[in-house]
């Protein structure tokens, strides 16, 4: 662990796999860069801490436990405002005690915290004790510039139509966000409460020393370029930063190994993906016209359904040529596939990061919050896909048939717009390995940040009261 010249940053997460396994990819980058002169304490709930049980770390790198001051993981979908709001009311005294046992444990206090930027009183934490705070976003910077500057959307009345919004661009108001329409974002409007957290949440930013991003520029270049002139701390873009995929509970070796065999037996870019990721919960009926749309384009498919994996063998078939519906799988390790030809998603941005590190073109089903502005990028900015919610009907639901046009479209070979996807994934693939090797822009901008944090250039935070 530490040595008394190491430096100590203590990393933060927001309690939910999508945020966690970012930060623990970022705190493995830090570790490595910094070559032994650093050693990383991660902050989880003891429940966390269970379900991380099989969770790899490097060297340097180890687990602290606040005690269950938030609800159960399990089932939080259920109350996703109310846990939203224990987070932001019931975690920093928690922390608050952890940092002084902390102290107490190294004599010293953390050179830095490295904080979720949803966590908003990670900064006053920091600045109660005079610790730097450092802030990771883990979606992206596109996403982060939309909300930063929420205070400039227009007002949306209701007067306009879907389709009108969907044709408007949110540059007129925000520039750097050509890709992102008014019809992204309406919903927002209708959200008070978790608006005024987000706020909170971007207030704070401000007064972070620094902010990480788990981007890359050549990914997002004009939305990075304008964080770095709108914020008034430096901004580090340092991925892709890619998860490591830990088991679920009850997860098998045998299993993935079995998943192995059977896409080694596909012909080569002859798979569609598909996953909604960790926490997305589908509506029945979108789920069926989904399960359904799959078969009938006759296309392969390997589809992490976790507990619905047998109504999904049910719905569409299966068996050596159909398909797999599985629980789990290592999706960087599917996605790298030769077998593996396209990504049904619903853009999340760790997801994304793992589809352009592996060169896939994706169909974008998003779901709620930033994976609407997502998929947006996905189809307009970087030309990669297809933005199925596009194709809901008024009932909000995207058919089956809408979702099998799609599907073959994405996955047939011959076609020319499926070749051109599949051309600028690749080039995709090729900046997203390009940017961390050494020389590349994440690699020089992660050696920029290790610096400056081991000679102690980040300062003492100020207060957020």
């Amino acid at each position: 662990m530490a040595t008394a010249t190491a430096r100590h940053v203590v990393a933060v997460p927001f309690p939910g796999r999508g945020h966690i396994n970012p930060m623990l990819a970022v705190c493995r980058q830090l570790v490595a860069a910094a070559d032994g002169a650093l050693a990383v304490t991660v902050v989880v709930t003891e429940e966390w801490r269970g379900l991380l049980a099989s969770a790899p770390l490097p060297d340097r790198v180890r687990f602290a436990t606040i005690p269950n001051v938030i609800p159960s993981e399990h089932g939080r979908g259920a109350d996703h405002a109310g846990f939203i709001e224990a987070v932001h009311a019931k975690m920093a005294g928690a922390l608050d005690r952890l940092l002084d046992r902390l102290e107490l444990d190294l004599g010293r206090t953390p050179d830095a915290i490295l904080a979720d930027t949803y966590l908003t009183w990670g900064v006053a934490a920091g600045a109660r004790k005079g610790i730097p705070v450092c802030s990771l976003w883990t979606q992206p910077a596109t996403f982060f510039l939309a909300l930063y500057h929420s205070d400039r959307w227009p007002p949306l009345d209701g007067r306009a139509s879907e389709e009108e919004l969907s044709i408007k661009s949110l540059e007129e108001y925000v520039p750097g966000l050509s890709s992102v329409r008014l019809s992204d974002i309406k919903i927002f409007r209708s959200w008070a409460r978790p608006m005024e957290i987000t706020e909170e949440v971007f207030a704070h930013a401000r007064k972070a020393h620094c902010v990480l991003l788990t981007s890359f520029h050549e990914l997002e270049p004009s939305a990075i370029n304008r964080m770095a002139e709108s914020l008034p701390c430096p901004v580090y873009p340092i991925g892709p930063s890619v998860p490591q995929h830990m088991p679920l509970e009850g997860s098998k070796i045998h299993e993935e190994e079995e998943h192995r065999s059977w896409l080694d037996a596909q012909p080569e870019n002859s798979v569609l993906y598909v996953s909604f990721g960790s926490f997305v919960s589908m509506a029945p009926a979108q789920l069926e016209e989904i399960a359904m749309g799959i078969r009938d384009s006759g296309v392969r498919f390997f589809w992490v359904a976790r507990d619905k994996a047998p109504d999904v063998r049910r719905m569409c078939g299966g068996g050596d040529k159909g398909g797999l519906a599985v629980l789990w799988c290592d999706q960087q390790k599917v996605l790298c596939h030769p077998s593996v030809g396209g990504f049904l998603s619903h853009c999340g941005w760790n997801s994304l990061l793992e589809a352009v590190r592996a060169g896939v073109p994706l169909l974008a089903f998003p779901v709620g919050w930033d994976q609407l502005v997502n998929a947006r990028i996905v189809a307009d900015e970087w030309k990669v896909g297809i933005n199925l919610r596009e194709q809901r009907r008024e009932d909000g639901v995207v058919s089956r048939a809408a979702i099998s046009a799609a599907a073959a479209k994405l996955m047939d070979l011959d076609r020319g717009a499926s070749q051109e996807m599949r051309r600028r994934a690749g080039e995709l693939r090729q900046a997203s390995r390009s940017a961390v090797q050494e020389g590349g822009s994440s690699h020089r901008s992660l050696s920029n940040f290790v610096q400056d944090l081991m000679e102690g250039r980040l300062g003492a935070a100020e207060t957020s009261q």
